[in-house]
């Protein structure tokens, strides 16, 4: 999927002001330290109280990290609705929390998936205040008959198409696969601990959900009846859109009853569908191979 110049703005800018920052901070304390009690260097500099500003810039130093994470902590809860296209901004906000769950419900979970990878792979340069990371994500069986994704049939009725649900689950496990790498490129490192999982639920794609650290819920419903065109002019499939799928925004922030219960209720839901939800075959370990029949031993 195509990124907007906004957005690859934001994830840079996200991935390289913190780190930056710091530096800065670092450097004048270095040079002002540095001009206190080298007279060559205090001289250039002309200045007479360096050590007051060095040991400013270091408590500032010690500081950023804390100001940063209690600024996003008191931003008022994001209320009524976004789009999918909003993700990014979210999954960088749970990403300031030590411990990240990010939990997903739906078809292919694609507009998700970009955002998880951007911000993964920032990890590797920066790791923030994150410690432990867990993704899971919930997606169709593809490999059973649906009524969606399918051929649109004579009347608009459902044929189920069985070369695209292998697209799709095709598109699925190349995401899980590359998560999964980098996943375990970061636990390796020693500085995360990253854990990837995807899981099939039984069912077409209804609903969408995405849950940010059992504090945020977004949940939606996809256009179901949302068409495709292929190659062939005269060939349309269903194929619900997620990045048009507009998402209700409910938050523990909110401090209400009411946003308690349908955070809860979502959660609850969730793990629900996730106990009973296979494992794909490409997850699987692979069959072993039947014992030879045993022969009778001559006597």
């Amino acid at each position: 999927m195509a990124e907007s110049v906004g957005g690859w703005l934001r994830r840079y800018r996200a991935r390289f002001e913190s780190a930056a920052t710091r530096t800065l901070l670092l450097a004048v304390f270095v040079t002002g330290l540095t001009a206190q009690f080298v007279k060559p260097v205090g001289d250039a500099l002309e200045g007479q109280a360096f050590l007051g500003g060095a040991l400013l810039s270091l408590v500032g130093y010690v500081l950023y990290d804390a100001v940063s994470e209690l600024a996003v902590s008191s931003r008022p809860p994001d209320r009524g609705l976004v789009s999918s296209r909003d993700l990014g901004r979210l999954v960088s906000d749970a990403f300031h929390s030590r411990k990240v769950e990010i939990c997903f419900l739906g078809y292919t979970g694609e507009t998700l998936y970009n955002e998880l990878y951007h911000r993964l792979e920032s990890l590797l340069d920066d790791p923030g205040p994150t410690k432990r990371v867990s993704i899971r994500m919930l997606i169709p069986d593809f490999g059973r008959e649906m009524a969606v994704p399918s051929l649109v049939g004579p009347d608009g009725r459902p044929v189920d198409y069985p070369e695209f649900r292998a697209r799709m689950e095709a598109k699925c496990r190349e995401y899980d696969q590359i998560l999964s790498r980098l996943a375990d490129r970061l636990t390796a490192d020693g500085r995360v601990t990253v854990q990837c999982e995807y899981r099939l639920y039984n069912g077409d794609p209804r609903d969408k959900v995405c849950i940010f650290n059992k504090e945020l819920v977004l949940c939606g419903l996809y256009d179901v009846v949302a068409t495709m065109s292929l190659q062939d002019p005269h060939c349309e499939v269903y194929d619900p859109k997620g990045y048009n799928t507009d998402l209700a925004v409910r938050s523990r922030k909110e401090g209400t009853a009411a946003a308690e219960t349908a955070v809860s209720t979502q959660i609850s839901h969730f793990e629900g569908v996730w106990s009973l939800a296979a494992t794909p075959s490409w997850r699987r370990p692979p069959t072993p191979p039947p014992a030879p029949p045993l022969t009778p031993s001559a006597s």
